[in-house]
Parts: C-alpha cells; structure tokens; sequence
C-alpha cells in the first residue's frame, strides 16, 4: 500500500510517500498551497496513485485543537470528501522543529541554517517525520 503524508502550511504543503511493507518514509516534494490547496493536493494523489493519505494536525501543546488545527482539520475533511481512497489525521506536534533539526549541518556552526536548505526542504521532512511517526504506530499496534 502506498501512504502519503502531509504537511500543510499556509503557503506550502510538504509531501512525504512510503510503502508500507517497507515501513520508510521519504520526503517527496512540496506543492505550492496557492488559491486551491485542495485541488493542488487532489492534482498530485491523481498522478501518484496513492492508497491512504495521512494529514498532519497540529494540535497544541496540550492536545487542545486551537484555530490552525481547526483549519487543517477543515482541509482534510474537504480531501476526504473529494477522495475515494482514506484520509486520516496524524498529531504533528513540534514536527517542524525535528525537521529542521535534521537538515542542519553538524559541528561548529550546528546553531546556523545551512545554506541552501530552504523551507521547502523543511516541509517535505516534516512531512516524512509525520508519516514515520505514523508507520511507527502502525508497527507496534501489530506487534512487529
């Protein structure tokens, strides 16, 4: 079954894709949100051909779903709607920090960005760290 998983921001939406026989995530891309995030997201799982697709929800610290979450719960209803495959929400807490944490260099200068990772590249490992988070689950759930 192939899964993927978003990470959806305001003016990008990070993707990450895996199989789930091999239990891997892997930042995929991101798409530009524009003016019709749905549709930009309904255009990819089209020419991807995925089985489920995973949503990121940011919750806040205490679990509460403040008005982001609301919004992204709002948009992957709205995916739900238009797709005939399953569309799940995933906690997404503090992904984007574990995101950016990974892309940036080791040694001396570890505190800087490192030249040439852009936020894209931070939203399709969000994306990835939300889908592993999620395969993770799945695999201790079914006692491998």
């Amino acid at each position: 079954m192939r899964i993927l998983a978003l990470d959806v921001g305001e003016k990008r939406i990070g993707v990450a894709a895996a199989d789930d026989r091999m239990g891997i995530a892997i930042p995929l891309t991101t798409i530009e949100a524009g003016s019709d995030p749905v549709g930009a997201v309904l255009a990819l799982l089209h020419q991807d051909r995925a089985d489920k697709l995973i949503v990121g929800l940011p919750l806040s610290l205490n679990g509460s779903l403040g008005p982001q979450g609301q919004r992204i719960q709002a948009f992957a209803d709205a995916l739900a709607a238009r797709l005939s495959l399953p569309v799940e929400t995933w906690d997404e807490r503090l992904t984007s920090v574990e995101a950016t944490r990974h892309l940036r260099p080791k040694g001396r200068h570890s505190g800087r960005r490192a030249k040439g990772k852009s936020k894209a590249a931070v939203d399709a490992v969000a994306a990835a760290i939300i889908l592993q988070a999620y395969l993770d689950s799945r695999s201790k759930r079914s006692g491998e």
